[in-house]
């Protein structure tokens, strides 16, 4: 066998990300190796994989997306021999990719994975952002073995185990009348201009508050990044409303935000551990579920701030 496993995951990351740069981006590896890895496969194998498309990046020809789907076969299985390696040696080795909400992921996944391998050093944890309905897709797939993300609309088939409640809570400028306030309801906003956090299933669970409530807000803009999001509230365009609770209450202008409790009974977004119910748990993935059930809870979640207290 001339070719190597390396080449392979740079071919697959290319074929999934529809250009060299996007894949070199993902994989922090320069784009001449993963030309080099490409071409390589291409003269080893004695195919097209590509079409190239000046200036419009690559799409894989028809025996490349046949490729791309026995290649992620071949490195699964290659990395079957690390999980069962630790089953008969009873080690935790080998590497996990893990999916994270969007959301989520800038707070939550540096601090757990970091201790996660600074207690099983043979271990390297993946890490893939996306939205929960991209994440539920990619558990189905078999691309990532866990997901950390919200109870939304979970599939029948697959597991999730709730681990820590986020109520909703409105976030402000310094500068704006509710900064100073304990908590504000939800009929005081509905006048207000609301900059939402605009993502598949997230917005549905925002409009549903107000709904219940037989209101309706007053739309001012929309984003799908949240720090677009913090930085619209913190130059006075209006409030959001938000569940996580990042440790620093500045966005990425230096501009501050407060975060103020949202009056009344609201459901909560619920932060867990997704799973496909029928995927044979290797005992990589098993320490890692512990690690997360040992590391989430409704009183310490990584690189958040700790709950509001009631009254």
């Amino acid at each position: 066998m001339r070719y190597t496993l390396r080449q392979l995951e740079y071919f697959i990351a290319a074929g999934e990300a529809g250009s060299i740069r996007h894949a070199s981006e993902k994989l922090s590896i320069s784009q001449p190796s993963i030309s080099t890895a490409i071409a390589h496969l291409e003269q080893e194998l004695g195919v097209q994989l590509f079409i190239r498309h000046h200036a419009q990046g690559l799409s894989l020809t028809p025996a490349g997306r046949r490729l791309v789907a026995e290649a992620k076969r071949v490195i699964q299985m290659a990395e079957g021999l690390y999980a069962a390696a630790s089953e008969v040696t009873d080690q935790v080795r080998g590497q996990l990719t893990v999916g994270a909400m969007v959301t989520l992921a800038p707070m939550i996944m540096p601090e757990l994975a970091h201790g996660f391998m600074s207690a099983y050093p043979a271990t390297e944890i993946r890490q893939f952002e996306a939205d929960h309905e991209q994440l539920m897709e990619r558990l189905k797939r078999a691309e990532i073995d866990i997901a950390i993300t919200y109870d939304l609309q979970i599939p029948e088939d697959i597991s999730f185990l709730p681990l820590a409640s986020l109520p909703p809570h409105i976030l402000v400028s310094a500068a704006h009348p509710f900064a100073g306030r304990e908590e504000v309801s939800l009929r005081e906003l509905a006048d207000e201009p609301l900059i939402l956090l605009d993502l598949p299933l997230s917005r549905e669970y925002f409009f549903g508050l107000f709904f219940r409530e037989g209101l309706e807000p007053k739309m001012y803009s929309r984003s799908s990044h949240q720090e677009v999001v913090r930085t619209m509230v913190a130059n006075g365009y209006g409030y959001t409303l938000a569940n996580v609770r990042p440790r620093s209450d500045l966005a990425l202008d230096g501009r501050r935000v407060v975060r103020v409790r949202l009056a009344g009974d609201h459901r909560p977004m619920v932060v867990g551990i997704a799973t496909l119910e029928t995927i044979r748990k290797s005992r990589l993935l098993e320490r890692f579920e512990a690690h997360c059930t040992a590391s989430i809870s409704d009183l310490s979640l990584p690189g958040m701030t700790a709950p509001d207290l009631p009254g």
